[in-house]
């Protein structure tokens, strides 16, 4: 922690460094003033979104090959891996450029071409018509309530069920996001190189652009998924704009054709025609046209890879918020409108407030009173839960002064995570429905006598769980809400009512379930089970 404010900090006197190729070695840092933008326009972008976006969660912003400023908010740091949600797609189009470089595949070639064994006994004329460049602009045809009706978590192979969905229009005419049309690119990719995405990108993006640890979920099929599930970090983020930027060139080659370059970030099909919105100026491959002549890749929540061709400018954001279009004024109104094309003169005073700034940066911890007289009475007492959707099987927590370790089992597996009281505490994970473990960072505190809340960031995604624990008549309510959800699902989850595990109860009384009709009586619990036997 103290190197990473040491090195914030310097950023008000560092000297200017010349702008240099980019490499696979760390992106030079120079002082804002020297690449034409006021320190005190980061510093109203920063507290501008501190003010207005909940939250964002790191930003990284380049110009003339070197970054200016950047920040991480506390819990998370420089070096965590961000989920990307279809901030991936653009990567995903990217191994489509470099397959039609080595004329594995071309854009016009015939989806059904790639996939004999899953097309439809008798396939449409539109569906015969869909080619490759039809995936990559989302122009496939389809209508939104046949695509609905794809799962990830189908048991056909995607692939064919892909392609036993309607075609209502003629490909190439009209636009309809698409994430399942990308994962049909990385199978594509996968049938056309003999090799998965993610293999397949390696040597060729990730590892010339520096991009060290790159990881990329699969389909239960074993593709990588191409439209969402990528995690790198917020300058590996950087690092792919500005090989856009520079027109595929890096570290003195090329890497990708410029001509897919221009091809991938330009217009190839309309989404609408608001003139104010950022989602409606065109769609290219995988990319996104904006306002002000810039285009970008981006994500669910607010994951951001922006490049400002006339301004010579990457911007980088991970975040965890549904307003995107607000993070996007964020960059057009304290950025983009404040950028000189001549460096400007040094304002050692503001880089000084600036770098003051970066160094601090914290997401607010859970607030409260540190401790209660019910932390001695529960403290390491485990609850059990019924059956639930979100295989929630039990929790308990154990206090040690003013800290609370939560212990939950999910799905069969358990994981630990330490609150911090006022601060946050990293190095926690939880297991998730999915089986996957997350890392966690922490802070808890209680909210009332009966009542232990704890805010958990999952600090390689855009989450914050705010799970409250109330204990009340020998038994622990859980109450827990997500920041965002994808698509309709509800942040709050379900409420989940554990009762003491293997405990021999006196006489006592209970819901058997929220809203029911209370019954006593003596019991006897089952942890197996998970019921109760009256006595």
């Amino acid at each position: 922690m103290i190197a990473r404010v040491v090195a914030l900090a310097l950023l008000a006197w560092l000297p200017v460094a010349a702008a240099e190729a980019p490499s696979a070695a760390s992106l030079p840092r120079c002082r804002p003033e020297a690449q034409g933008i006021p320190s005190s326009a980061l510093l109203a972008f920063v507290n501008d979104a501190e003010a207005k976006i909940d939250a964002l969660h790191s930003f990284l912003i380049v110009r003339h090959g070197c970054v200016v400023a950047e920040g991480w908010w506390s819990p998370y740091e420089k070096n965590d891996p961000h989920m990307l949600f279809s901030l991936s797609k653009s990567f995903t189009s990217t191994g489509i450029g470099l397959a039609v470089a080595e004329r594995r595949l071309t854009i016009d070639d015939p989806v059904l071409s790639f996939f004999p064994e899953d097309a439809p006994a008798d396939p449409s004329a539109n569906l015969k018509a869909m080619r490759v460049r039809d995936l990559l602009a989302m122009s496939t045809g389809q209508h939104t309530e046949d695509l609905q009706k794809f799962s990830f978590a189908g048991d056909e192979r995607l692939t064919k069920a892909f392609l036993a969905l309607p075609v209502a229009h003629q490909p190439g005419t009209h636009f309809l996001y698409n994430t399942p049309a990308t994962y049909m690119l990385s199978a594509i990719l996968r049938k056309a190189t003999g090799d998965d995405l993610m293999d397949y990108l390696r040597p060729r993006l990730f590892e010339p652009l520096g991009i060290r640890n790159p990881t990329w979920e699969k389909s239960r099929d074993g593709i990588t998924l191409g439209g969402y599930g990528l995690k790198v970090t917020t300058e590996d983020i950087a690092r792919f704009g500005l090989l856009y930027l520079h027109q595929g060139q890096w570290g003195g080659k090329q890497l990708v054709p410029a001509a897919w370059i221009a091809a991938a970030t330009s217009r190839q099909v309309s989404n609408g025609s608001n003139p104010a919105s950022d989602w409606e100026q065109g769609y290219g491959y995988q990319f996104w046209r904006c306002r002000h002549g810039v285009y970008r890749g981006d994500g669910a929540f607010g994951q951001f890879c922006v490049v400002l061709p006339e301004q010579d400018t990457v911007v980088a954001i991970t975040s965890g918020t549904r307003d995107l279009q607000g993070v996007l004024n964020l960059v057009w109104d304290h950025i983009l409108g404040t950028m000189k094309a001549a460096p400007l003169a040094a304002d050692t005073a503001g880089q000084a407030e600036l770098g003051r700034k970066l160094a601090a940066l914290k997401l607010a911890p859970q607030t409260g009173r540190p401790s209660s007289p019910l932390a001695a009475t529960i403290s390491g007492r485990t609850y059990v839960f019924a059956a639930n959707d979100d295989k929630v099987e039990s929790a308990r927590l154990e206090f040690e002064g003013d800290t609370a370790t939560i212990v939950m089992r999910v799905g069969g597996r358990e994981g630990r995570v330490t609150c911090g009281a006022g601060s946050w505490r990293r190095g926690g994970t939880l297991p998730g429905a999915d089986g996957v473990d997350q890392p966690v960072a922490a802070s808890g505190a209680w909210t009332s006598d009966d009542t232990y809340t704890a805010r958990l960031y999952l600090n390689e995604t855009p989450f914050r769980l705010t799970a409250a624990f109330r204990f009340a008549d020998d038994r622990l309510v859980l109450d827990r809400e997500f920041n965002v959800a994808l698509g309709d699902a509800p942040t709050r989850r379900a409420q989940l009512v554990g009762q003491p595990e293997g405990s021999r109860l006196g006489r006592f009384e209970a819901h058997a379930d929220v809203g029911s009709p209370k019954i006593a009586g003596s019991a006897v619990y089952n942890p197996v089970s998970q019921e109760y036997t009256l006595t």
